[in-house]
């Protein structure tokens, strides 16, 4: 019964290892590519920028 706990936390901490390591992944790429003035190119771009909040809504009209 002592095991059930330990493996709900590796399995709960490799996820979210794994997702950050997704933000952090497309972070970069957004940064390399620099277009933030362009849809996200990717999953882990557009996890990125919802995670982060960089994301224009409707369009960008100040271009």
């Amino acid at each position: 019964m002592t095991t059930i706990p330990l493996i709900i936390a590796g399995v709960l901490g490799v996820t979210l290892l794994a997702g950050y390591i997704m933000v952090l992944i497309g972070i970069r790429r957004e940064d390399k590519a620099l277009n933030l003035r362009q849809r996200p190119n990717g999953a882990s771009a557009s996890l990125a920028r919802k995670v982060t909040g960089c994301y224009a809504r409707g369009g960008v009209s100040w271009t």
